[in-house]
């Protein structure tokens, strides 16, 4: 894969297989420490990231989606250590998002890189 393919955008890890959204929302805190280990560390961070919340893959169900912005290697690296968080009952899986979705990863990446 060439670097203008591989350039950063955003990705939607979605984490599947929660009854409540509650239950989905558990497992922020884990994910950030596993983002982000200091959390008092000085600014950026290396992926941009954020949280919501989406339907599961059923409708009694909710999936956890975190959104990152990066480059797709990044991604799936991310999402296997998610995977291995979130452990063997859950579906983890990784696509591109709708950088109008995530605007707020968009411009702390820009921000932080100095490309405003």
């Amino acid at each position: 894969m060439s670097a203008a393919e591989d350039r950063p955008r955003v990705y939607e890890i979605h984490i599947h297989g929660y009854p409540t959204s509650q239950e989905a929302l558990a497992l922020q805190h884990p994910i950030e420490r596993l983002l982000c280990p200091d959390p008092d560390h000085a600014p950026p961070c290396e992926i941009p990231w954020s949280f919501t919340l989406a339907d599961g893959e059923d409708e009694a169900s909710t999936a956890l989606v975190l959104g990152v912005y990066t480059s797709r290697g990044q991604a799936a690296q991310v999402a296997d250590r998610v995977r291995t968080l979130a452990g063997e009952t859950r579906t983890v899986a990784v696509s591109e998002g709708e950088a109008g979705e995530w605007e707020e990863l968009v411009e702390q990446y820009r921000f932080e890189k100095g490309l405003r």
